[in-house]
């Protein structure tokens, strides 16, 4: 597999959610429509222009799906709580039908109970077959979410570690250089 661009990354089956929602992961501009279909134009067209009807189907399925608060489609995604837009950019992958999703740092800044419906999504991904790759600094997060934990120190890979064999001991000597 060569992947040089995020492009050949989503033709790979590849969804990147960044942990910077509001820099990379969303126009905040705009509507919970335009971003949560921005991946996945090309799945709502019909001869070539896009169908608008499709497209507000998706969106509101997504935001019954994801409890997405207020439920409104043409909401400006600036405007939500930081959980209801980590939402959006949730379901702005889950649109792709990506098999493999890279979460960085899925919880950062939003609510417990935000953070619950994330941890939901994510469970829910692994049930039907896909690969989630969690990037996390917090270690309750870790330890709740992983099967297999991968340890880095200076970038460089010093421990895997398997979920019975977790602890936050481990963890932080491995992460600290030690092993």
């Amino acid at each position: 597999m060569d992947i040089k661009s995020p492009k050949d990354a989503m033709k790979h089956g590849i969804a990147f959610l960044t942990e910077d929602r509001k820099g990379q992961g969303l126009v905040l501009d705009n509507t919970v429509t335009f971003n949560m279909n921005l991946a996945s134009l090309k799945k709502c067209k019909s001869g070539g222009l896009l169908n608008y009807k499709k497209l507000k189907e998706k969106t509101m399925e997504n935001i019954k799906k994801l409890d997405i608060n207020p439920p409104s489609d043409t909401f400006v995604v600036r405007k939500l709580s930081g959980g209801n837009q980590q939402k959006v950019v949730i379901a702005k992958w889950l649109n792709t039908e990506a098999n493999i999703f890279i979460f960085d740092e899925p919880t950062r800044g939003i609510d417990v109970g935000a953070k619950v419906e994330v941890y939901n999504v994510m469970n829910e991904l692994v049930l039907n077959g896909a690969a989630v790759i969690m990037i996390s600094s917090e270690l309750p997060e870790i330890l709740g979410m992983s099967d297999r934990i991968i340890v880095m120190h200076e970038g460089k890979v010093t421990k895997e570690i398997k979920r019975e064999d977790a602890t936050q001991e481990n963890i932080m000597l491995a992460a600290s250089g030690g092993v």
